[in-house]
């Protein structure tokens, strides 16, 4: 194995037992069995145990980069709103450890939560709120609603969606196929609510 094929190896199996376990859950022997690595290696290319979990989470959070282009590329609020569910659902699709270290991060915290972490999810709760406020100013939404728990509620919405999959498998259809419904619906009920107009 080259030095370049170790190295994703120890993040690949580093990811997963991480997922699994977390990392007090996980010991350097494991990782390095798992990588078919000398445990020197995890030394010699990320300095310990935690230097690979912050490796790992740095690499599932890069990912979160990606709303400065969703609201960049955004012409509306509603725009931005459906760009940002359609990016997460995928994000999900596309990495899917992230729910995982998202949640054991928000719950019982590591070193890496600071740094790595809070500001990747601030990042998106402050867009998202900049695209709330947008959209009180163009009389899109009302005038009464605090951007950042707007923010907060479509995050929390889309989120959960993907967090209780195995719970509401037998009530919903989790399929790709279905995701351009689930964008049109939660944008319709993160906009106009749910109530009967009157």
């Amino acid at each position: 194995m080259t030095k370049a094929e170790c190295r994703k190896k120890l993040l690949e199996e580093g990811t997963r037992l991480f997922a699994e376990r977390g990392l007090h859950g996980v010991s350097v022997r494991e990782l390095a069995r798992a990588a078919g690595a000398s445990i020197s290696m995890i030394s010699y290319y990320f300095g310990s145990k935690e230097g690979l979990y912050t490796a790992v989470l740095r690499e599932q959070f890069a990912c979160f980069d990606q709303i400065e282009e969703i609201r960049r590329h955004g012409d509306e609020p509603l725009a931005v709103i459906e760009g940002y569910l359609r990016w997460t659902i995928r994000r999900h699709r596309d990495n899917p450890h992230l729910l995982r270290f998202y949640t054991s991060e928000l719950t019982n915290p590591t070193d890496c939560f600071a740094a790595i972490v809070a500001p990747a999810i601030g990042k998106v709760i402050r867009i998202l709120a900049e695209v709330v406020r947008a959209g009180i100013r163009q009389g899109q939404f009302r005038q009464d609603v605090d951007a950042v728990n707007a923010a907060l509620a479509l995050a929390g919405m889309v989120n959960y969606y993907v967090l209780s999959t195995l719970a509401t498998e037998s009530l919903v259809s989790h399929s790709p196929d279905r995701d351009e419904h689930l964008v049109s619906q939660y944008a319709a009920i993160f906009t106009r609510g749910i109530g009967a107009a009157v």
